[in-house]
């Protein structure tokens, strides 16, 4: 959505006056003898009753995010804008209760960028869980809505994206983990919803503002194989799979491109530029392929992206009549307006003969079908079986309340969501975890002493701010404390004098810099991904001193080169965005109390990649047509050969300052195609060591085997070929076994690759296809996962066609990221399939235009 130009509580404060939610009256109310309310009706039925009690003037002022209602028959007003990323969260919504009284704050969790390291699904489902709970005794009390805009699963694949740190992270496969387990958590696995959760934004929507372009206007040129195989994977899990009650289309336009020949001036457009709240082809994908209309699941649009259909941004409709017309026609349901925007023509469209009562019907049936399998009609009534397998009442729901908000379970575990999130980075000499004992302590920067910003973006208001400096006076620490900059490139020099002070009289210095919502966020890319200048120069007279020095990273990942091997700088911690507990977690972890074990989510960039690609630039694999345009005999077998994988420079690009220009070259992106970071997705080190081996369950004597891919196929009684799981032979399993050689009780996460030349080039490098999170590995403990869980689909490739395919060929599996201090790994497990390549999913096409 379009951020506020103001805070957003006084932006939003008559808003949210006005619009305190309420449930209509089902008992005594107008609608009692409706359809709507007969507790014994379909969903359907009683949603479509609700629609055709409604004038045409009341359904056209109900199509918006907010709804007006129809008080003539007891249909309150509804807010479509509930936010609850990391915590139930300030929006149009939501209500915090400013006056003191109950409703004034919810927990705040880790960010979803510090989940993704964790590797820890069942930690994101209790998450979810906490949030939904909070919400739904915000809802029982007029403070919520009952659908919240979360989670964000766009992949995080250029380090410059300023919503990044609203994802779990740049890899599919562990998005879709996330994914299933936030939503799992969210919606609750009853009848009834717990709460309307929304996967956003689809679809290939990773810029906001850079380079004079905005996400407004850009237009997302992708191919059909990195469309199926890199951006749509999240929204798949979310639709097909976990069913999720609602997604929101995004900004951008979505062009669909095909490479026919070697040369960069042969790509074709499959598809001409369609913004993706009215792309066709997107909404057959979503409702049509992935059978998403189970429940007659609703989408919103984002914030005002309809009215970015003119000519100022896509240029796609005329007039805002024309652009409302053409959202609702595609299958969009409702349409956000940010309260400081020109609102929606869809008055005009319908009175213009655009806009059918047809499809103004099926929005409103769709949006209130929703509401209602999430006990809106039903609230406090008691349970009875509906139509359709209900009851679409739940008293567990209707009965929380505020005791049920930020309860000592809750605390405790966003807690545990911020040290679970810890990625130990450095740790010469194995300085931590530290022993406190007598020592005088330096705590610098600007975060040390912070409170709304170790939350991060998408937060509510959270009952406490456990800061570092916080954390460090419960420990009954001797510390001095100093601030530090953030960028303040220009500003005048008033944190380095302090610092220096207070780093000569301490024993140890922790710094506690990186980044924080003033360099990336919504609306905000970044343009450089190195440590920010003021930063780094008080850093570098900082270890000059010769003191321990441990660096505790906020934010987005940084090129952290000069520290890595700046031998004065100790030890280094990437904490993301903790919530509301960061301090403690980060000294938990810092005095060993929590050994840390999360791992990069993301890969960590060295800082002159920005100049070796376009942030515009959305294919994944590497190439290079600086040189095509001399060559006339190029042909499409061009594209079989490989493409070096790179992470240099000298490739040489075109300013890409227009949405038409084309990239010239690109190193590749995410570890699947990027060699050379300065730290890979999946890093992360441990206060213990670890021995590690992986093997066949049912084979131990041999580390390879060969399988006819007919076999893992034929037996599957998954509802999706890509679902089936890998089972090399009968009964058999990868299973991992882990033994903590080292001296600290530890988790550990076990990652699991795949690589092979098998499918069409260019190959990975390798691919994410499991991973575990295993607890609390005692000194001299083996611990054996028994059963990685491993599906075809995780090991298959996409053709360029867009088509699931598993092919013939050599199948190396291998635990861990390579050499990672620490962790001794065995044998890679050698898998050859063979057989006939097998179409595991048959991609849609776009239509020929």
């Amino acid at each position: 959505m379009k951020p506020p130009t103001h805070p957003l509580l006084p932006l939003f404060a008559s808003v949210l006056t006005a619009n305190a939610f309420q449930f209509p009256d089902c008992i005594n109310g107008p609608l009692a003898k409706s359809k709507a309310c007969d507790l014994t009706g379909t969903a359907p039925e009683r949603a479509a009753s609700l629609v055709d009690q409604l004038t045409i003037d009341e359904k056209l002022v109900n199509l918006v995010d907010q709804a007006l209602g129809a008080s003539r028959i007891g249909l309150p007003k509804y807010a479509w804008w509930s936010e609850g990323l990391h915590g139930v969260a300030g929006s149009p919504g939501v209500v915090f209760n400013t006056t003191g009284y109950p409703f004034s704050y919810a927990t705040s969790f880790a960010n979803a960028i510090t989940l993704g390291a964790s590797f820890d699904d069942d930690l994101v489902y209790e998450v979810g869980t906490a949030i939904s709970t909070e919400a739904r005794a915000f809802a029982n009390f007029g403070f919520g809505g009952l659908d919240y805009w979360t989670p964000n699963v766009n992949p995080y694949k250029d380090p410059r994206w300023g919503r990044g740190a609203e994802t779990p992270g740049e890899d599919p496969l562990r998005i879709k983990g996330c994914a299933k387990a936030m939503l799992a958590g969210l919606e609750g696995n009853e009848t009834v919803r717990k709460v309307i959760a929304t996967c956003k934004h689809y679809a290939a929507y990773d810029l906001e503002r850079w380079h004079n372009l905005t996400r407004y206007e850009f237009e997302a040129i992708v191919s059909l194989q990195d469309l199926s195989e890199y951006y749509l994977p999240p929204f798949q899990q979310c639709a097909r799979d976990s069913k999720v009650g609602s997604i929101m289309c995004s900004y951008n336009a979505l062009t669909i491109r095909e490479m026919t020949g070697g040369k960069q001036d042969e790509i074709i457009n499959l598809t001409t530029a369609s913004p993706a709240c009215a792309n066709p082809y997107l909404m057959t994908i979503l409702r049509d392929h992935w059978n998403w209309t189970e429940h007659n699941n609703y989408i919103t649009s984002d914030c005002n992206a309809i009215l970015d259909f003119l000519p100022d941004n896509h240029n796609f409709s005329q007039t805002p009549a024309e652009a409302a017309a053409a959202a609702y026609k595609a299958g969009t349901d409702t349409v956000c307006e940010a309260s400081d925007s020109p609102t929606t023509d869809v008055i005009g469209a319908y009175n213009q003969s655009l806009l059918p009562e047809e499809v103004i019907d099926t929005a409103l049936r769709r949006l209130y079908e929703g509401l209602i399998r999430a006990g809106y009609l039903d609230h406090g009534r008691s349970a009875v079986t509906g139509g359709d397998g209900g009851p679409f009442s739940s008293p567990a729901y209707d009965a929380l309340n505020w005791n049920d908000v930020n309860t000592p379970s809750a605390q405790e575990l966003a807690l545990r969501s911020a040290t679970e999130g810890i990625v130990l980075l450095k740790n010469s000499g194995g300085l931590l975890p530290l022993d406190f004992s007598g020592k005088k302590v330096a705590i610098i920067g600007h975060w040390a002493n912070a409170t709304g910003t170790m939350r991060g973006p998408y937060s509510g208001i959270p009952p406490f701010y456990h800061n570092p400096v916080y954390a460090a006076q419960q420990l009954n620490l001797s510390f001095s404390y100093a601030n530090g900059p953030v960028v303040n490139a220009s500003d005048p020099d008033t944190w380095t004098a302090p610092a220096l002070a207070a780093a000569e009289g301490s024993d140890v210095v922790l710094y506690f810099g990186g980044t924080d919502t003033t360099v990336a966020a919504e609306d905000l890319d970044r343009e450089s991904i190195a440590w920010p200048e003021a930063q780094m120069k008080l850093l570098s007279e900082l270890a000059e001193l010769g003191k321990p020095l441990v660096v505790i990273q906020l934010g987005d990942q940084v090129d952290d080169s000069a520290l890595l091997s700046y031998g004065n700088v100790s030890s280094i911690l990437w904490v993301g965005y903790p919530g509301q507990s960061g301090g403690t977690a980060v000294f938990d972890v810092l005095t060993g109390k929590k050994a840390p074990a999360a791992r990069l989510p993301v890969t960590q960039y060295p800082e002159g990649y920005v100049d070796e690609v376009p942030l515009t630039e959305m294919g994944l694999r590497p190439f290079d047509h600086s040189s095509s345009s001399s060559s006339s005999s190029s042909s499409s077998s061009d594209l079989e050969e490989e493409v070096p994988v790179q992470g240099g420079g000298g490739l040489t690009i075109q300013p890409r300052s227009t949405p038409g220009n084309k990239t010239l070259s690109s190193p590749g992106r995410t570890y699947r195609w990027y060699s050379s970071p300065v730290l890979p997705f999946g890093y992360g080190l441990h206060y213990t060591t670890f021995n590690v081996s992986l093997s066949l369950s049912s084979n131990a004597s041999s580390s390879s085997s060969s399988i006819p891919i007919p076999s893992l196929l034929t037996p599957c009684t998954a509802t999706h070929l890509d679902l089936c799981p890998f089972s090399p032979s009968a009964n058999s399993t990868l299973t991992v076994s882990i033994t903590n050689t080292g001296t600290h009780t530890s988790d550990y996460v076990a990652l699991l690759f795949l690589s092979g030349e098998f499918g069409p080039k260019p190959y990975p490098l390798k691919t994410l296809v499991s991973y575990k999170r295993v607890k609390d590995i005692k000194p001299g403990e083996t611990v054996t996962v028994k059963e990685m869980p491993v599906s075809v689909g995780a090991i298959s490739r996409v053709d360029g066609n867009g088509n699931t395919v598993l092919y013939p060929g050599t199948y190396r599996f291998v635990v861990d990221v390579d050499g990672l201090q620490g962790v001794e790994r065995g044998k890679e497990v050698v898998v050859e399939l063979v057989g006939e390549e097998a179409v595991l999913d048959e991609f849609p096409q776009p239509p020929k235009e």
